[in-house]
């Protein structure tokens, strides 16, 4: 059986406590001190007082990080396939000749 840890991170002046598997442990504190920095920065720039709004701004720009990188992805798989198969192509031309 899995031993599990318990951590406890704050995030927005708030204490989360959490029971965790312990390999998963440097990717939440990394993932929370990720947040803390952005929160920072947007109630820095922004003027931003109300946590939740500074949250919700984070989990915004978090996300929408996540499905640009998946928008990436997809078309440098679609460009990727189209090249192979247009090697294909030239490949089964030369086969021909």
């Amino acid at each position: 059986m899995d031993e599990k840890l318990k951590i406890k991170l704050s995030i927005a002046d708030r204490l989360y406590p959490l029971t965790i598997d312990p390999k998963q442990e440097e990717g939440l504190r990394k993932a929370a001190k990720n947040i803390e920095k952005l929160a920072k920065k947007f109630e820095q720039n922004y003027a931003v007082r109300d946590k939740q709004d500074v949250l919700a701004m984070c989990a915004l720009q978090f996300a929408s990080k996540i499905e640009q990188s998946g928008i990436d992805s997809s078309e440098s798989t679609k460009t990727a396939l189209e090249r192979l198969k247009a090697l294909d192509d030239l490949v089964h031309s030369k086969i021909g000749e």
